[in-house]
């Protein structure tokens, strides 16, 4: 039996009527769907699904994310198209197996023993012979040889009646009839996965929506305070939710994300994590995140001590609790403004991760908000490399990360990693009242980047698309920030900018010519006045090298500008150690003598001094102090289509198996009397095999079924 890739004709009905239901039923329309839906689930997996909108909007432009957004590609399991899609192949694919299984089971009934012998010498594979015996023993013999060998096999005397044959006896065997059976278990398969999928997908929970009067939940506030319209009851039959839970609290209401907001699922019992256990790879990957957990029933009281790992999840009353990731649970931290003009003040300020605190800006109404968005505590970094001579980094921390790397051999060693953890950091975010904010992330230690003296690394970036802007700004000798942030405050003081100069001239210069004092000061009140912005050059007051090159640009000949850029930089580099001297004297610390390390302070200052104006807030936060606490992710499911969806995956791979394996083979054996001299028995047999698909093995499977059946290698062809 052939299997027809036709759908089901209907005899009446109009011709639109018929040909609808001819594709519906049809294999060509259910294969289109199945190609459809592997598509849409290529897409599910590439993009991230149920994200918020502005991360859509900044990786394609608001254009394409909202042509994306319509078609739903933002939920793409959960879309009105997806399940529609679902439900017509589960329709095509039952319409499918319908069609065929009445004749499958039919072909599998019959051995067509009724086959004439003139049909036989049209086989492939075929042989004849003489047995010494009778028709009826040598059918008796051959047919227990068959069967005993794990053919179906039936016997079939003939009386010489049909269209002209002679009397004889018809074997006829057949074995591998499981390659039909793997047809409509691999179909079965597919629409068993697809119910499955439909039970375990977001179709009940948008039945309750569109019938129950649920709807999404787009607020913000406590989930207590959350109404009932938003909430799904503990008798949902089919859900998935993330639960968070931090250390030493409990939850019992999980969060269904949605492309437009958010549900509620209410469970029958709360988790209480107890403690959050992380272990750590050498490279800063976790190796291994589990929950000692407290599961609480609601109903009986009950408590039942679990532990939740990755691939090892823990039950209740038929809920899964699998261990999807970690979060922040709500650290508290303790964090210093450090200002980056003379405008603004230092001062301390505490929260809580994921909280946020209001500042004054100025002595108007002007307020920032200050949201604690992350803590990390182990920041493993590659450090190994040639380091940027710039004070604001545009590219990660890791400076390794070039193009180089992947370019030429994959077994490169040249290029070694120095993996180093580089302590906590805080990530924070300035909002301002127009709701604008800034996203900055800072370490609380300094790192030892390759330099003359370890830098504090300040990043900051506009938006979340973007990687983080670092600002080296050099550590002291007491490694802090404090002898950056008083020449900072210094450099915008004019007065401590005169003084600084003066005390330049006077030492630079012997003092028996005291004219090139004055004009030495001239000139170092220029650079130190250009430098720190106090000069507009083109229009641009932002100071920084980078006004000095503007300077020299319109006032110098190109001719001397190498020479005059050379003298402006001596004198700068020189008026502002005499300005950090004059800035640790004004705290009351003790002079410090020109060592290496100074020097590297010095320099790696100048380059951070000038990229301080292009810092984005006129204040930075470093962290001072912190109370980790940890929260675990779990997810929560309830998926009665699981054990719907692991029978479908069984009978598909037994359905290839059997269809890609198992050889389906029909055997028939003519036997007829025939004369023999001296009147002894003798029996004529022909001998064919039909096989679904022609090979070498079924070739190979004919000699030896022959010569063990026939006792003869002779074909006749």
């Amino acid at each position: 039996m052939t299997v027809s890739t036709q759908g089901l004709e209907v005899r009446s009905g109009s011709r639109f009527i018929r040909g609808a239901v001819e594709l519906l039923s049809s294999m060509r329309f259910a294969i289109s769907l199945l190609t459809v839906i592997c598509i849409a689930s290529v897409i599910g997996t590439v993009l991230k699904q149920h994200e918020p909108v502005n991360n859509y909007i900044n990786q394609f432009g608001p254009f394409w994310a909202q042509v994306f957004g319509a078609i739903d590609l933002y939920a793409v399991y959960s879309a009105w198209w997806f399940l529609l899609i679902l439900a017509f192949l589960v329709t095509s694919t039952s319409l499918c197996i319908a069609r065929n299984a009445p004749k499958i089971f039919a072909d599998l009934r019959t051995l067509k023993e009724n086959i004439r012998e003139q049909s036989l010498k049209a086989f492939h594979l075929r042989a004849e012979t003489t047995l010494a015996e009778t028709p009826e023993a040598a059918a008796q013999r051959l047919g227990q040889m068959l069967a005993g060998g794990g053919w179906k096999v039936k016997l079939q005397r003939r009386e010489g009646t049909q269209a002209g044959e002679g009397a004889g006896w018809m074997v006829a065997a057949r074995t591998g009839g499981a390659n039909k059976i793997g047809y409509l278990a691999a179909h079965s398969a597919i629409v068993l996965i697809c119910i499955g999928g439909l039970l375990d997908g977001d179709l009940i929970v948008r039945a309750q929506m569109w019938l129950g009067g649920k709807s999404v939940y787009t607020g913000g506030g406590l989930i207590s305070d959350v109404k009932p319209e938003h909430r799904l009851s503990e008798r949902n039959p089919t859900f998935r939710g993330n639960l968070v839970v931090a250390e030493g609290t409990q939850s019992s209401t999980a969060i269904l994300n949605q492309s437009d907001g958010i549900l509620l699922q209410d469970l029958p019992f709360a988790v209480e994590l107890k403690k959050f256990v992380v272990e750590y790879y050498s490279t800063g990957m976790p190796k291994l995140f589990a929950s000692d957990i407290v599961i609480h029933d609601k109903a009986t009281g009950e408590k039942r001590d679990a532990r939740v790992e990755v691939n090892h999840p823990a039950s209740f009353k038929g809920i899964e609790i699998y261990q999807s990731s970690f979060d922040d649970g709500g650290s508290s931290v303790k964090l210093k403004a450090i200002p980056m003009n003379a405008a603004t003040k230092p001062f301390e300020i505490e929260g809580v991760i994921g909280g946020s605190s209001q500042l004054k800006r100025g002595e108007g109404d002007d307020k920032l908000t200050l949201e604690y968005t992350a803590l990390r505590v182990i920041n493993v970094e590659n450090l190994m490399g040639d380091q940027a001579t710039s004070g604001a980094d545009v590219r990660k921390v890791d400076l390794r990360q070039t193009l180089s790397n992947h370019l030429g051999a994959g077994n490169k060693t040249t290029n070694k990693k120095e993996l180093r953890n580089v302590g906590p950091s805080i990530t924070y975010k300035l909002r301002d009242p127009a709701g604008q904010a800034r996203e900055f992330n800072n370490y609380m230690l300094p790192v030892d980047m390759g330099d003359a003296v370890p830098v504090f690394l300040l990043g900051a970036r506009l938006s979340p698309s973007e990687p983080f802007r670092y600002l080296r700004a050099p550590a002291d000798e007491n490694g802090s920030l404090d002898g950056f942030v008083r020449l900072r405050m210094a450099l915008d003081d004019p007065a401590m900018r005169e003084k600084a100069v003066q005390r330049y001239a006077r030492r630079a210069v012997d003092p028996a010519h005291p004219e090139l004092a004055t004009q030495l000061a001239v000139s170092a009140a220029r650079a130190l006045s250009l430098f720190a912005g106090a000069e507009a050059v083109k229009g641009s007051s932002t100071g920084g090298l980078q006004a000095i090159a503007d300077f020299m640009e319109i006032n110098v000949p190109e001719a001397e500008r190498n020479r005059a850029g050379e003298m402006l930089v001596r004198i700068l580099n020189g008026t502002l150690f005499e300005l950090y001297e004059l800035s640790r004297e004004q705290a009351g610390l003790k002079a410090v003598d020109m060592d290496a390390r100074l020097q590297g302070f010095m320099t790696q200052a100048v380059l951070a001094l000038s990229d301080a104006p292009f810092y984005p807030a006129p204040m930075t936060f470093q962290l001072q102090d912190f109370t980790q606490v940890q929260a675990s992710v779990f997810q929560v499911a309830r998926a009665p289509g699981k054990t719907v969806v692991y029978l479908g995956c069984a009978l598909l791979i037994l359905g290839i198996f059997a269809m890609l394996y198992v050889r389906e083979r029909r055997m028939w054996i003519w036997l007829k009397a025939e004369a023999a001299p001296g009147g002894a028995a003798q029996a004529r047999a022909t001998m064919a095999l039909s096989t679904n698909r022609k090979t070498m093995d079924g070739d190979r499977e004919f000699a030896q079924l022959r010569d063990k059946l026939l006792g003869t290698k002779d074909t006749q062809t």
